[in-house]
């Protein structure tokens, strides 16, 4: 992705806060914020949606939910993007957490598809090669 070199002046706190992200990650400064002010940009852009972090990295979720947005995505594509079926397989969640599902997939569908990918690459094979442990032992 091409890049832009621009002057940045942000408050001491905000600056250690990153620092120590960085540390923590093993990544560098400038790494770090350009992850944090893409993820405000997003969550700005689609409010009800959040970042956390997960067993595979900082995923978009759904506020309030603990889901992340591939998962409700992954559904909705499997009932044939049908948003009547999507609200019955997920009754407890709000209309709003749903419109902010949707509109996150809306504006950032490769995101979303590539991670959904991921997901489906995870065949049974392929788990107990990577983790023996969670393999039933076999007879």
């Amino acid at each position: 992705m091409p890049t832009v070199q621009k002057s940045l002046r942000i408050p001491d706190e905000v600056a250690k806060a990153i620092e120590e992200a960085a540390e923590a990650s093993g990544r560098d400064f400038s790494t770090v914020a350009n992850e944090l002010i893409a993820e405000a940009v997003k969550m700005r852009r689609c409010p009800g949606i959040l970042f956390a972090d997960g067993p595979s990295g900082r995923r978009a979720r759904i506020a309030g939910a603990g889901l992340e947005v591939w998962e409700i995505i992954a559904t909705y594509q499997s009932l044939e993007r049908d948003v009547e079926r999507l609200r019955h397989a997920y009754h407890w969640l709000s209309e709003p957490q749903l419109r902010a599902t949707l509109g996150y997939y809306a504006a950032y569908p490769e995101e979303i598809d590539r991670q959904i990918s991921q997901n489906d690459a995870w065949t049974q094979a392929r788990l107990a090669e990577r983790y023996p442990s969670l393999t039933p032992d076999r007879p």
